[in-house]
Formats: C-alpha cells, sequence, structure tokens
C-alpha cells in the first residue's frame, strides 16, 4: 500500500507540531452553546478537546445551558421572561435554572471520562445582583464578581478540566443565574487565557452575506476568516442593520478589549473545526485578535526555505524566474516577509536603484492563502518604505499579474522608464510587461 504524502501534506504536519509545541501549557477557555451540547457530534468535540488536553492545553470548558433551563422550567409550567437578552430568574426559579446548569455540565464531565479525561464541576464563582434595569427587577440573575483563581489553577495543575456551570453565589450564599458568555470571558481575562473559543451552532461569516472593509481577512471560499479591533468597528459600522445577527462579533471584541489575545467563532456542527481552527493558519471559523497576529519584516537567512517553498508554483508556471539559496543570501537586505503565528506566508523585496529609482519584485503569496491579501500588504509595505528612502519612482516586471498591479495603482510603461543596467539585462525571450508606480507627490 503506497502510504506517501506529498509536500502539502507535510507542511501541514510541520504546522501542527509548531502550534502544539507553541500552545503546550498554554489555557484555552471554550464556551459551548447547548444546542451543540444537544447535537450528535458532540462526542466528536469532546474527543477534540480530550486530544488538546493529552497534548498539554490547559482546558476550561464552559456549557451553556439555555435548553436544558427552558426544558425543565417547561416542565414545571414555569414561564420566563426576557429583558435584553437576559433572562429574568426570579427566587421560583433559581433551584431548577441550578439543577439544569449541574445537569448539563455533568453531562459534559462524564463525556470526557469516557474518554479517559478527568474534569470537575466547580463552584469557583462569586456572582452579585444585577439589581434593578431599566425600572426591571433582575432578582436572580447576576454577573459575576469574582473567579477563585488559586483553586481554579490548582485543579488545571493537577490534570483536571475544569467546568463552569452558569451559576454564582454572593458571600451570603444566594445563587445567581449568571451568563455563561460573561463567565467566559471573566475566566480567560483572569488567567490571561491564550485563546477564547465560542462554539455555537451559527453559521460561519461569509462575505457574501456582509459588507466589509479591506482589510478583512477573507479566506478562498469566501470565509470572513479575521479582524482585528479597527476592522471590526468598521464591519459593524458597515452591517448596523444586521447588528441583531452580529452578537457574537460585539461579544468576541468586549473579550478582546478586556484583554483576551484571541477570540474564535465556531460551527460547532462541523467535525473536526476546533482542531482546524487551532492548527491552522486558515483556520475555519472566524478570529478576533488585537495582539500582533501578523506582521511583515526583514527577511533572515532562517527563512530562505519557507520563502522558496512559497516561490516554488510561481516559478513552476513562469510567473517569478528562478531563485536559489545563495541568490536570496546576495538580495536578503531587499526582502521582507509576511507571517502569520510565526509561518511565512509571502514575500517581495525591493531592490534599489541610483537615481531614486527602485524595483518591487519577487512578490509571492502561499497559495492557500491568495484572498487574505496578503500580496496587497506586502506592496503598500515596501512603497511606504520606498518613500521612506526618498525613492522617487518605482518599476516592476510581470507576466501575468498586470491587471492586479493595475488595482493598486502602477501605470503600465516602457522599457526606457527602467535604469539602464536593468534595460541591458531584460529578457526579450520572457517578454514581462513593465509597470510604473510614481512616487513623486
Amino acid at each position: 500500500m503506497d502510504i506517501s504524502m506529498n509536500r502539502g501534506d507535510i507542511e501541514v504536519i510541520r504546522e501542527v507540531f509548531a502550534y502544539i509545541n507553541r500552545f503546550r501549557g498554554k489555557a484555552f477557555v471554550i464556551k459551548i452553546d447547548n444546542d451543540i451540547i444537544d447535537d450528535e457530534y458532540f462526542p466528536v468535540l469532546l474527543k477534540d478537546l480530550s486530544i488538546l488536553h493529552q497534548s498539554g492545553i490547559r482546558i476550561i470548558i464552559v456549557p451553556g445551558a439555555r435548553n436544558k433551563i427552558d426544558e425543565i422550567l417547561s416542565q414545571y409550567n414555569i414561564k420566563s421572561s426576557f429583558h435584553n437578552g437576559v433572562r429574568i430568574t426570579n427566587s421560583k426559579m433559581i433551584s431548577f435554572v441550578k439543577m439544569a446548569a449541574f445537569d448539563v455540565s455533568n453531562k459534559v464531565m462524564t463525556a470526557l471520562s469516557g474518554n479517559n479525561v478527568n474534569a470537575l464541576v466547580g463552584n469557583w464563582v462569586k456572582a452579585k445582583s444585577l439589581g434593578v434595569i431599566d425600572g426591571i427587577d433582575y432578582i436572580n440573575s447576576g454577573a459575576v464578581e469574582k473567579i477563585q483563581k488559586e483553586p481554579l489553577l490548582k485543579v488545571m495543575e493537577n490534570s483536571f478540566i475544569p467546568i463552569f456551570p452558569c451559576i454564582g453565589w454572593n458571600a451570603n450564599g444566594k445563587p445567581y443565574n449568571i451568563s455563561s458568555d460573561d463567565l467566559a470571558i471573566s475566566i480567560s481575562e483572569l488567567i490571561g487565557a491564550e485563546k477564547l473559543f465560542f462554539i455555537s451552532s451559527n453559521p460561519v461569516l461569509r462575505s457574501e452575506n456582509y459588507n466589509f472593509p479591506a482589510d478583512v481577512g477573507v479566506s478562498n471560499e469566501g470565509r470572513i476568516s479575521r479582524m482585528n479591533l479597527d476592522t471590526v468597528d468598521k464591519f459593524l459600522d458597515l452591517n448596523k442593520d444586521k447588528l441583531g445577527e452580529l452578537d457574537s462579533i460585539r461579544r468576541a471584541k468586549n473579550a478582546v478589549e478586556r484583554g483576551v489575545h484571541r477570540v474564535h467563532l465556531l460551527n460547532g456542527k462541523t467535525k473536526g473545526s476546533l482542531l482546524e481552527e487551532i492548527f491552522s493558519n486558515l483556520g475555519v471559523g472566524t478570529m478576533i485578535h488585537g495582539n500582533e497576529f501578523e506582521k511583515i519584516r526583514k527577511m533572515e537567512d532562517t527563512d530562505i526555505s519557507g520563502v522558496l517553498r512559497i516561490m516554488e508554483p510561481f516559478v513552476k508556471d513562469g510567473t517569478l524566474v528562478i531563485r536559489n539559496k545563495q541568490t536570496l543570501l546576495k538580495q536578503i537586505d531587499s526582502f521582507v516577509i509576511y507571517e502569520t503565528d510565526s509561518v511565512i506566508h509571502g514575500c517581495a523585496s525591493l531592490v534599489e536603484y541610483p537615481e531614486g529609482i527602485g524595483e518591487i519584485a519577487a512578490v509571492a503569496v502561499d497559495q492557500n492563502y491568495i484572498k487574505l491579501g496578503i500580496g496587497s500588504k506586502l506592496i503598500k509595505f515596501l512603497i511606504d518604505r520606498a518613500s521612506r528612502k526618498k525613492i522617487n519612482k518605482l518599476f516592476l516586471l510581470t507576466t501575468k499579474t498586470s491587471d492586479w498591479f493595475e488595482t493598486i495603482g502602477f501605470k503600465k510603461g516602457k522599457l526606457s522608464d527602467i535604469p539602464v543596467n536593468k534595460q541591458e539585462s531584460y529578457n526579450f525571450d520572457r517578454n514581462s510587461k513593465i509597470y510604473i508606480y510614481n512616487l513623486k507627490t
């Protein structure tokens, strides 16, 4: 049987191992909607969570219980009312709410036990009343006041997965029904979680359904894959008529503003979505981030193998000329690379000539990331660098990407527009088109 792997498979394996090493010992908070806990694929998700735990990642689970609360209250003919999306929990209801919350948490704990993972349902949350808002008394509906950090860390150090039901108590032992979403954010903030996941049955955000600014990350299949805080504000402003369905984006934004590094919105009904989101730069959901997730920097000699890997398909189809390690070492000062989580996904170079002229060359982006705007970011970065270097004119040679360069602002030029020594080395067999970008104001 042939078990050989292609280059793409090997790169995926390398990427996975890089992420495992990076995240080992870090904390992930997982908020799981009740819809997913009731779904037929929930055991698959629990198996994936078990794999993460066994690989050394610290997992904390916050299960939602809204459906179970509705079910139990209905059994006892108790009606609920809501205000601003919050259930008004009275003294008659709170015991049933507790029953539902702990029932769901125990279901998660039992499922983890079936995967040989120890878990513990705890009462680590001190809560306070929401009080009276807009004239509405929220009674036994509360908010997180404090989470007991030391006992929580001790549980994780002993290789248990903590499970938080959506219940908290005040100093006198009075129980409150608290928001699972807010609880997950508070836990993430307290322990400095590396990632917070909101796993629901909501469909992934697709670009064709929304207006979005140019700097939103969109995958090749049209999924809105990531946004930073600035982009989120622009996105929400452009979609004011759909704010009701974008509560998850506002929630994620709130979490990042409170110090959570990265928040991921995932559809839990897709098998393997959690692992694919974690162990792939492309992911399968939408990530909201506030820290330095992606950057452009000077190429180093240790980057060269990754740059050659990205260039290879473009050399094969004739888009780029052949370059080898020695060539790149000689030109290393002119190259910049684009990286995501320390993985290279693009490159470009700016070569300086006398008389204030510069050449943009060797622009390449990993084919899996073509639609994420990486190429445009690289070009804009080099244009800005050229301006700071007092370069007055940029030129480039291209055989297949002239339309794309025109969208950035390059204009068609002629051979006499480029430096004399470049004219002398021009390959007439290749017959590249010449494009010019004037930086003079």
